[in-house]
């Protein structure tokens, strides 16, 4: 049964995380359904916004120029009151009540749980995975993603012009929760002459003290070290460079300003091909998808195989970056 037959309405709305490029696929949610006969809805600050009605009409000039900005106008929140006993239930009668058919949800694995609660509950729903993590197992890339190493690398790349002024060792934390792909991506990309992950079980002996004393017989009197955050101290760690080698280090967290900015063009495009994905498979009848970019192209899958996907680390990259980092 095709469930947009009898009131073709959806709803977009963007959960957890910001991720730069969340605009453009709202544009193209809203696009594409009024282009295929469905009117769109807005729901704003995510599944919060669901529970509590703040849901509006959206039109072609709703969306217009909003491609090149970050962010989501939309706005994005947690909502404990949607994650407790009840709330997806109650999310879901609020669908009804205004007689939204599908929702389009965009956001990380997070997102994703709570859009399978609120599919369960009778709304169906697909996923579009947007965070700066890349994180989502079902996918090879995620919303935001491109648009988070570009930023992080060019503020390395004015970092490493007072490093190289001073001879300095600077330590950079990037952004990626558990996740190590922004710190291998963006050194490889800097330069870096150590990246440090979580996958990855570092020696600060070996992969950090002597890579710099190795790296300084060799000529280099200048060091960046790329480090995903939560995995040390950084401050400490630039204090221990420096009592053991005499380096003059310094520490930098690059924090949320890799969230935000302009997404690049790649995902400014990707976002765009998810979000007309998105609105054809609801048109088709079919919800509880994740959109996913699965060998360059863009599917769906059962968000249950997205929840319950591992995603494997790039180590090969991560070996060859040690290897020409030096």
């Amino acid at each position: 049964m095709n469930f947009l037959s009898e009131c073709k309405t959806i709803a977009v709305l963007t959960s957890g995380g910001d991720a730069p490029g969340m605009n453009s696929a709202i544009r193209a949610v809203v696009r594409f359904a009024i282009a295929k006969g469905i009117r769109p809805l807005g729901v704003r600050r995510g599944f919060n916004g669901l529970i509590h009605r703040d849901i509006f009409e959206m039109s072609i000039r709703t969306v217009s120029d909003i491609v090149a900005r970050g962010g989501t106008i939309l706005y994005t929140a947690r909502s404990p009151e949607f994650a407790a006993e009840g709330g997806p239930e109650k999310a879901a009668e609020r669908c009804r009540e205004v007689k939204i058919d599908g929702v389009v949800v965009i956001g990380g694995d997070g997102s994703i749980k709570g859009a399978k609660k609120l599919n369960d509950s009778g709304i169906p729903c697909v996923c579009l995975p947007g965070t700066i993590d890349n994180d989502i197992a079902c996918s090879e890339y995620s919303i935001g993603f491109d648009t988070a190493i570009n930023t992080a690398t060019t503020m390395i790349d004015k970092i490493r012009d007072t490093a190289q002024s001073h001879d300095r060792c600077s330590v950079i934390e990037v952004m990626g929760r558990r996740c190590g792909n922004i710190a291998v991506q963006t050194g490889v990309a800097s330069g870096a002459t150590a990246i440090l992950v979580p996958e990855y079980s570092f020696d600060f002996e070996k992969d950090v003290i002597e890579r710099l004393f190795f790296t300084q017989k060799i000529g280099k009197r200048h060091f960046i070290i790329v480090v995903s955050e939560g995995l040390v101290h950084v401050d400490k760690m630039t204090k221990e460079i420096t009592a053991r080698t005499g380096i003059d280090s310094r520490a930098t967290i690059l924090g949320h300003v890799q969230r935000g900015g302009s997404p690049t063009a790649r995902d400014r495009i990707v976002a765009s091909e998810m979000g007309c994905h998105a609105v054809e498979v609801l048109s088709e009848g079919n919800g509880g998808k994740v959109i996913a970019i699965k060998n360059n192209k863009t599917v769906d899958i059962k968000i249950e195989e997205a929840i319950t996907a591992e995603k494997p680390f790039d180590m090969k990259l991560y070996k060859k970056a040690l290897q020409i980092s030096i």
